[in-house]
């Protein structure tokens, strides 16, 4: 049992990451009916946010140190933040060692102004367009985002720790009666997990309960009715995308203590996020959201030592085959509208 909970919490930690590119992903193609294959390069920007911010506030002068020597005698001279200048070393060390939740507050204006200009400048172009189209642009775009990314960050992964307090494990197994050191989780994979709620709330909330949010479901249901009231419906979709590409950007940002950067990394999840988007409906948001979950579950389980011996590679390919399976018999997806993708 103990276990079968470790894997359930393995899940979910990377499903957290597929729920919110797939929210991300699923907000654009039913507002704009864009196939967005740039949707990874958003989420990988949004980790190199958060390198950016730690690079930054890590900024040091060269101080020398007359307590210390090197081994010809003469004072060394020793690397001093900035912000110990301006805040004190207590306060300069705590915000260097919070980078990373610091971030968040530059990653969102970013991320939200980058979809701005992909919407405006490329992918208005390609609305009636046939989504082969679509692919093969947004295609090409994360491609030169990725190649801009190695260009000036390089082909290596960037270690961004975690927080100090939010660093290590600790027995999750106590709190629900198990044995000592009997399911010993990272503190870090839990927080991105309860801050992956947090968004994801946020985005249905405001979604559910704002006028915006109203119009703007009611113009995925019906585009051309809400025109004719006078609503200047392509505005508000706009807008959408900017929240589309904040939401990747954040996933992005907590992501980095859990897995260092490189250039990659938004390929690596994009297929897979794809693929949660078609399991869970096209359109759907709240499909989009339990594959997510449901389909990072799976793939803990099939990861698991005796999965991997008696099914070689069936971790790698567990969700392209549930996905061949939802295709086959029930083409829409699991939350999907009747009629989407049925065709």
């Amino acid at each position: 049992m103990d276990q079968f909970i470790l894997q359930i919490l393995n899940g979910l930690d990377k499903g957290s990451a597929y729920a919110l590119i797939a929210l991300g992903l699923t907000l654009i193609f039913g507002t704009l009916g864009v196939v967005n294959f740039a949707h990874g390069a958003l989420f990988m920007l949004g980790a190199f946010c958060a390198v950016t911010v730690s690079k930054l506030l890590s900024l040091s002068h060269k101080v020398v140190d007359d307590t210390r020597t090197d081994f010809l005698g003469n004072p060394m001279q020793v690397d001093v933040p900035y912000l110990h200048d301006w805040f004190g070393a207590a306060t300069g060390d705590t915000i260097i060692d919070w980078a990373v939740p610091i971030s968040i507050i530059f990653a969102i204006p970013v991320m939200v102004c980058i979809g701005f200009i992909m919407e405006r400048g490329l992918i208005k172009h390609f609305y009636k367009r046939p989504h082969a189209d679509q692919i093969l642009v947004t295609f090409g775009l994360a491609i030169v985002i990725q190649e801009v990314i190695k260009y000036y960050y390089g082909a290596n992964p960037i270690p961004t720790p975690a927080p100090s307090a939010f660093k290590g494990s600790f027995d999750f197994g106590v709190l629900i009666g198990f044995d000592v050191n009997a399911i010993i989780y990272p503190y870090w994979r839990l927080v991105y997990f309860f801050f992956s709620l947090v968004v994801i709330g946020a985005v249905f909330a405001f979604l559910q309960f704002t006028t915006f949010g109203m119009v703007v479901r009611a113009g995925m249901a019906d585009r051309e009715t809400v025109g004719l009231l006078g609503i200047d419906i392509d505005k508000r979709f706009t807008v959408m995308f900017g929240i589309a590409a904040a939401v990747a950007g954040l996933a992005g940002v907590m992501y980095v203590p859990i897995n260092p950067p490189n250039y990659h990394m938004g390929m690596d999840f994009l297929v897979l996020s794809f693929v949660v988007v078609v399991v869970g409906g096209m359109g759907s948001l709240p499909g989009a959201v339990a594959a997510g979950f449901l389909l990072g579950i799976l793939e803990s389980f099939a990861s698991t030592s005796w999965a991997v011996s008696n099914l070689p590679g069936i971790n790698q390919v567990i969700i392209y085959l549930v996905a061949i399976i939802i295709l086959l018999t029930r083409p829409r997806g699991l939350m999907g509208r009747k009629g989407v993708m049925e065709e």
